[in-house]
């Protein structure tokens, strides 16, 4: 693109009215919404595979995370490691609960699957009202974003969801007290697992922004690090079940995350200090 027409564009951009703006929101939630709505239609067509395979997958006894965990258990000899029944059946009480349940999870999968997409669409809004340095900064967004999102999804369905199956399925006030789970209890639990899991793993992504906006550095960080210590396992607490074993398998990683966040702030410093050397501040 020719520098002329570049700046012929930028000045249009820059002149459009407020009207204008919201034309433009109008789109691209639209274009978001065509996009979750298409894989949610694909999910809920493909309903022996999501719903059978994907969503009921955390209470069979063979899903994979129960496989390796029996693996582990024979390789350390750790029987208590290994799970061998799930005491539980899942059950629909109500006459729509089945549908409405599968109308509920094809949504929430087609959500998760669209995220990339529907970030783009989002980011693409929002960064033209960003200066040159802002948009240099945040090169990659879109990717390390979406990365994330999944790397934590994955471990809210892979690592925290089984074992909070497990947990909440064998915990019993009495013996004669048998766990029978509703349909919508199980999808909504499974559901805020993944989303809580993936929303957390974004801190890395705020930090880095928090940093850049000079709202936060790696000395606050560093001191206030006790104080996030707390913070994430009061969160790790609310949306995980009573059990200590998935409160800290989900504050780990974001401890871990946290950690990250400091390395990625200080690099940031360094390269901000470096750059006010070179241009004499």
């Amino acid at each position: 693109m020719a520098l002329d027409q570049y700046k012929e564009e930028e000045e249009e951009d820059n002149g459009m009215s407020f009207l204008d703006h919201l034309e433009q929101l109008r789109w691209h939630l639209l274009r978001s919404i065509s996009a979750i709505l298409v894989f949610m239609v694909l999910a809920f067509l493909s309903k022996s595979f999501v719903f059978g395979q994907v969503i009921l997958g955390p209470s069979k006894i063979d899903f994979i995370t129960y496989r390796v965990l029996c693996q582990v258990s024979d390789f350390f000899s750790l029987p208590a490691l290994c799970i061998e029944k799930l005491p539980f059946i899942i059950q629909s009480r109500q006459m729509t609960g089945q549908f409405s349940m599968h109308i509920t999870s094809s949504l929430v999968v087609g959500l998760i699957a669209a995220f990339p997409y529907v970030f783009w669409e989002v980011w693409r809004f929002i960064s033209p009202g960003l200066y040159d340095k802002e948009k240099n900064a945040a090169r990659g967004a879109v990717f390390f974003v979406s990365l994330l999102f999944f790397l934590g999804a994955a471990f809210g369905y892979y690592i925290l969801s089984p074992l909070s199956i497990n947990f909440l399925s064998n915990y019993q006030l009495d013996p004669s007290i048998a766990n029978e789970f509703d349909i919508t209890s199980y999808v909504s639990t499974l559901a805020m697992l993944v989303l809580a899991s993936a929303v957390m793993f974004q801190l890395p992504i705020v930090i880095y922004f928090l940093t850049q906006a000079g709202l936060v550095s790696s000395l606050m960080l560093k001191t206030y690090r006790r104080h996030a210590i707390v913070v994430i396992l009061v969160l790790s607490a609310l949306i995980t079940p009573p059990d200590v074993i998935s409160q800290i398998l989900i504050a780990m990683p974001i401890l871990v995350l946290y950690e990250a966040g400091i390395i990625i702030a200080k690099r940031l410093e360094k390269k901000r200090r470096k750059e006010d050397l070179e241009n004499g501040f």
